[in-house]
C-alpha cells in the first residue's frame, strides 16, 4: 500500500499537482502512524495476556497455601480447646474433689492439659515472595492485595498471644517440679516415660493430688485457663475469619 502511495507521489509531483501531492504524503502517513498503533497493540494484548496468566499462577498457588493455612489453624483450635478442658476439670477438682478420679486419671488430665505448646507457622512461602518481589501487585483485586499485606502483620499479634499463653503453661508446669510432687508420675501414668525417655515406670508411692490444695496452683490454672480462652476467641476466630475471606476472595478471582 505504501508503495501505490509513492507511485502517486512521483506521478503527481511530476504533473505538478501539489495538492493531491500532499494529500497522499498526509495518507502515507496515516498509515504509518496506524501501523505502529496496531504494532503497539498486539504488544499490549501479549503484555496483558502474559500478566492475566501469572496472576492465574499466582491466585492458584495462594489459594493452595491458604488452604493450608486453615487446616493447620482448625488444627490448633481443637488442641486449645483440648487443652482447655482439660484444665477446667482439674479446675473444677479444686473446689469439688470427687473420690472417683484415681491418681492415673489425674495424670492424664494434667498431661493432656499442658503437654502440648501452641505456635501458629502458616505457609507464607509464595506470599512472602510476591511482597517481597514486588509483584503482589500483578493481583488485579485492590481489596485482595490489602488483605495479603496486613496478614502478616495480623500473625504477629497471634504469636504475641501464643507467647503470653506459653508463659502462663509454664508457670503451671514449674510448680509440678517442686520437690512435693512428682513430674515423674505423670510421665509413668501416661505412658510417656517408656514410649519417649525409654525408662521404665517405677514406683515412688507419690501422689500429685497435694497439688490441688495449693492456693499458687488454683491461680495460675484460672490465668491459664484464660489464656486459653483469649487466644481462641480474640486471635484463633478472628484469624480464620480472615482466612475465609481471603479464599472467598481467591475463588472469585481464580478463572
Amino acid at each position: 500500500m505504501i508503495k501505490v502511495f509513492r507511485k502517486f507521489r512521483v506521478q503527481l509531483t511530476r504533473e505538478g499537482k501539489l495538492k493531491r501531492y500532499l494529500l497522499y504524503g498526509l495518507g502515507e502517513i496515516v498509515l504509518v502512524v496506524i501501523g505502529i498503533l496496531i504494532a503497539l497493540g498486539i504488544d499490549n494484548w501479549n503484555d496483558d495476556r502474559m500478566k492475566a496468566h501469572r496472576e492465574q499462577i499466582y491466585l492458584t498457588g495462594l489459594q493452595k497455601e491458604f488452604l493450608i493455612n486453615k487446616a493447620k489453624l482448625e488444627e490448633l483450635i481443637r488442641v486449645n480447646r483440648s487443652n482447655f478442658d482439660a484444665a477446667r476439670k482439674i479446675t473444677a477438682l479444686i473446689s469439688n474433689p470427687d473420690p472417683m478420679v484415681t491418681e492415673e486419671q489425674f495424670s492424664n488430665l494434667l498431661f493432656q492439659a499442658f503437654a502440648n505448646d501452641l505456635a501458629y507457622s502458616p505457609n507464607n512461602s509464595l506470599l512472602n515472595e510476591l511482597i517481597s518481589s514486588g509483584n503482589l501487585n500483578d493481583l488485579s483485586s485492590t481489596a485482595l492485595r490489602v488483605h495479603l499485606a496486613t496478614w502478616i502483620a495480623t500473625l504477629e499479634d497471634v504469636a504475641k498471644q501464643e507467647s503470653d499463653l506459653g508463659i502462663q503453661r509454664n508457670s503451671v508446669v514449674s510448680l509440678l517440679a517442686e520437690e512435693k510432687f512428682s513430674l515423674r508420675k505423670v510421665l509413668d501414668d501416661t505412658g510417656i516415660s517408656k514410649e519417649l525417655l525409654s525408662l521404665d515406670p517405677v514406683e515412688t508411692g507419690a501422689s500429685n493430688f497435694g497439688i490441688l490444695k495449693s492456693t499458687a496452683f488454683e491461680n495460675r490454672m484460672l490465668l491459664f485457663m484464660l489464656s486459653c480462652q483469649a487466644t481462641e476467641q480474640e486471635h484463633y476466630q478472628p484469624l480464620l475469619e480472615v482466612i475465609d475471606t481471603i479464599l472467598d476472595m481467591l475463588e472469585t478471582q481464580i478463572q
